[in-house]
């Protein structure tokens, strides 16, 4: 077939050579407007110039090309050719042919014609094809390109030369006021990105791709607002500026809306240079490091340098995941080690710090999940509790430097048996302060999103099935960080730790998740309580309407880093906590649920049953929010919504 094309390709251009020169020539006899070419000697030198130009377009690879896909290269390689080929033909005939003055003129005019129209051909050719693969493509998904550069004309060239491709570009919206009106490679820009709402409507515009990686991500959070109006338009994304580097096809980057998108907050950016110093060449424990936020921590931390990490992890098949991963990705250059192994089994840790002495600890193995524990509040105090206990004190016998305990932002005023026994993790890293040579720390934030148990996660399942999607409570709202944010910042945290501080991470504004369900909706293409209903089952066992950071705002300080806070918390001795243990580990002993809740009523006084939180909001639900007002050292956390 290559070779068919070619030799079609290759008379073609003789039979408009040939025909130019008769047309020309013709004229030029009639008219009289030359003596020394006539029609007997023009056929030499037609055939003279034939030859030239075609050698060197074979030199170009002209007849190489594909057609359909050209663009200025193969068309400037067949200038030149053409130009070479003409050059070669002058220096013969010059010093071979007696050739008069008008026919010279005669000849570059035919030339010139010939050249114009292999230009002409080749790119009718393009548009020919493209036109059929549009007439036969219009039952394609019409789609609209918000963003009309680099990236969006990209995208575009891509679904056009594409046959199997399943979308028909309509249009552009851009705000670029020199780009209204106009047209980039036939499909014209309709208006500006707050004119889609309205002209959508009128085009039966079924996917609305948003092409702009440079923008920031509040602007992108303004625009996917804007967009979740949409009847029945589903909405995608091109990932940032950054990602588009990986060199995959742009059209493989579309990607649908994630939760990211709509939170509205610019990437958190840490300068590494003190957690180089923190963590390079040091030997770095990770418990729960096959969990989602374990592993994510392990991911970060390798970037810094270690002289080892430990991942230690009950579950296997998690353990086993993060260990080809790294090893897949750093091989030989990382020094990694996988230990099964429970926090539980005191022994079993001392023998692991005794082989490994690690420098730093990161405590992330917890029993996280607020209903199951609420079903089973023994397994929580034995895991969370005393499995802290454990680490907290083989890290104090071996004199690990510093002891990052991760917590959560439902340890304040808990509402769940999972929140209180997190609540009293921090009591015991507080205990330690003073009394041993190892910086403890605890950080504490909220909802990961991607994490185990996410709610993203299952909304996205629930809309893929048609719905409904179901909310226990349209009143709550939550704060959401990504993964990756929330470890680096708890390595950032890490790095300050000092003398037993409780550090709280900027989470950012909170999301009320009945708002967060719609918007997802809409962003898929459909209409809330109309497409994809939207259903209320009621709290869970624990749960509550608003998540806190904090336990008392005039406590909270400023560190350098403006997205970390530090809680000071009155020290706990060695003999309240002892108390406490007592109290726990006697509950434990009659193995009833009701017993160990009461146990944490007393050990952890700031634990309340949900509804003494919940039945007092009713519309009025008080969620914290930093107001950010920086006077002093104080933040004002505390705001009140409708």
């Amino acid at each position: 077939m290559n070779r068919l094309r070619n030799f079609l390709l290759f008379a073609f251009d003789a039979v408009i050579l040939i025909g130019i020169a008769l047309v020309l020539g013709t004229f030029s006899l009639r008219y009289s407007l030359t003596d020394a070419v006539g029609q007997g000697n023009l056929i030499p030198h037609l055939t003279l110039l034939y030859i030239c130009t075609v050698i060197f377009q074979f030199l170009f690879h002209t007849y190489d090309s594909l057609w359909r896909y050209a663009e200025s290269r193969e068309y400037l390689a067949l200038l030149m050719a053409a130009f070479c080929g003409f050059c070669s033909y002058e220096v013969i005939t010059r010093f071979v042919l007696d050739t008069g003055v008008i026919s010279f003129l005669l000849l570059t005019a035919i030339a010139a014609l010939w050249v114009l129209a292999m230009l002409l051909v080749r790119f009718a050719y393009r548009v020919g094809r493209e036109h059929l693969q549009y007439r036969q493509g219009s039952h394609r998904i019409s789609m609209a390109i918000v963003g009309a550069g680099t990236a969006g004309v990209q995208l575009l060239e891509e679904v056009q030369s594409n046959r199997d491709s399943p979308y028909h570009v309509e249009c552009f919206f851009d705000d670029d006021n020199a780009k209204q009106g106009r047209r980039v490679r036939g499909v014209p820009v309709k208006g500006r990105i707050r004119d889609i709402p309205a002209r959508v409507k009128a085009m039966d515009i079924r996917e609305i791709v948003v092409a702009i990686p440079s923008i920031t991500e509040a602007r992108r959070q303004e625009i996917l607002q804007e967009l979740s109006g949409l009847d029945k338009v589903k909405i995608r994304v091109l990932p940032s500026t950054l990602d588009l580097l990986s060199q995959r096809p742009i059209r493989s980057q579309m990607r649908d809306i994630q939760i990211e998108d709509l939170l509205g907050r610019d990437p958190i950016r840490l300068d590494p240079a003190p957690v180089d110093a923190f963590l390079g060449g040091k030997t770095v424990m990770v418990t729960g490091g096959g969990g989602s936020i374990g592993s994510e921590l392990c991911r970060q931390i390798v970037k810094h340098d270690p002289r080892r990490l430990v991942i230690v992890d009950i579950y296997e098949n998690n353990a086993y995941d993060i260990q080809q991963e790294l090893l897949y990705k750093y091989g030989g250059r990382l020094d990694l080690a996988v230990e099964i192994a429970s926090i539980r089994d005191r022994e079993r840790l001392r023998q692991l710090f005794a082989h490994y002495r690690p420098d730093v600890v990161f405590h992330a193995a917890a029993h996280k999940h607020v209903p199951l524990m609420e079903q089973s509040p023994q397994e929580a105090v034995r895991n969370n509790v005393f499995g802290t206990l454990n680490l907290v004190r083989t890290a104090d016998e071996y004199g690990v430097s510093k002891f990052i305990q991760i917590s959560t932002d439902k340890a304040v005023n808990p509402t769940s048996v999972m929140g209180a026994t997190k609540r009293m993790c921090e009591i015991i890293v507080q205990s330690m302060k003073g009394r041993s040579r190892t910086a403890f720390a605890a950080v504490r934030f909220g909802n990961v999103l991607g994490s185990n148990g996410s709610v993203v996660p299952l909304f996205k399942r629930q809309i893929a099935e048609g719905g409904p999607i179901t909310v226990t409570d349209k009143r709550i709202i939550r704060y959401f960080m990504t993964i990756p944010e929330a470890a680096q910042l708890v390595l950032q945290a890490g790095a300050m730790a000092r003398q037993n501080e409780l550090y709280v991470l900027d989470m950012g504004r909170p999301v009320k998740i009945l708002d967060l369900a719609e918007n997802l909706i809409r962003l898929s293409g459909y209409k809330p309580y109309r497409d994809i209903d939207i259903v209320e089952t009621g709290l869970r066992p624990g749960e509550k309407l608003y998540e806190e950071l904090l336990i008392a705002s005039r406590d909270i300080e400023k560190t350098e880093n403006d997205q970390i806070f530090v809680e000071r918390q009155p020290t706990v001795t060695a003999e309240e906590l002892e108390r406490k243990l007592s109290i726990l580990a006697a509950a434990l002993e009659k193995n009833d649920p009701t017993v160990i809740r009461g146990a944490l009523h007393q050990v952890v006084p700031t634990f309340h049953e949900p509804e003494e939180l919940n039945r007092d909001q009713g519309q009025e639900v008080y969620i914290p929010e930093q107001s950010r007002q920086k006077t002093g050292k104080v933040l004002t956390f505390r705001q009140q919504v409708r």
